[in-house]
């Protein structure tokens, strides 16, 4: 189906199918809002968020879950490549924490397509869209077994105890990242805890 495209305040909208993910069953229609997380690209205006089908896998995740998302770019390095990917055959690779599995299991979303008229590009890497005007979606798909649909889309899912070690080395790497709703992962200083304990433990037993 074709799309037609406008010059936004962003960038010229590509041919993209585009997305908004909810946990929200029979939305008829999306009113802007003001985003509730700091982001640089709509600040505090009223917009209806889209994300583009490239990096819709990053959202197939229950809506508060931290995640890492990542993948290589032209300007990724070999040495990053090797380093974050080792075996991997997997073009992306998202992160979670193992406390989430069980949400991840039972959560069902809804995926909203959207018509590309009102939207303007608003990031290159993370593909997100933006419009200043109400959106009715055009089609939705339910998707409940997130697992499933993320190995179908080819999409590598890594499951860790903690997300920091992994989202500060990506941070300071060459690869193209997504840190999302990292307020919702484990404390650092909590974490620090857990391991001086486990290290006691460990040399009790080594002992």
């Amino acid at each position: 189906m074709a799309r037609n495209v406008r010059l936004g305040f962003h960038e010229r909208v590509e041919m993209e199918r585009l997305f908004h993910v909810s946990d929200q069953a029979e939305i008829k229609r999306f009113e802007p809002r003001v985003s509730p997380s700091e982001n640089p690209f709509a600040g505090d205006d009223k917009v209806v968020w889209a994300i583009g089908e490239r990096l819709l896998h990053n959202y197939l995740f229950p809506r508060d879950c931290p995640r890492v998302t990542f993948y290589a770019g032209a300007q990724t390095t070999e040495s990053d490549v090797a380093r974050f990917w080792q075996v991997s055959t997997a073009k992306y690779i998202v992160a979670i924490e193992s406390s989430w599995v069980p949400q991840m299991l039972a959560e069902r979303l809804y995926c909203y397509e959207f018509a590309s008229e009102t939207f303007e590009k608003a990031g290159e890497v993370a593909r997100y869209y933006l419009s200043r005007e109400a959106v009715e979606p055009i089609a939705v798909t339910v998707y409940s077994d997130l697992f499933l649909e993320l190995a179908r889309r080819g999409v590598e899912v890594r499951i860790l105890p903690s997300l920091w070690p992994l989202r500060d080395a990506v941070v300071d790497s060459s690869v193209h990242f997504s840190i999302i709703r990292m307020r919702n992962a484990q404390p650092r200083e909590i974490l620090g805890v857990y391991r001086v304990w486990f290290l006691r433990i460990i040399s009790i037993f080594v002992v």
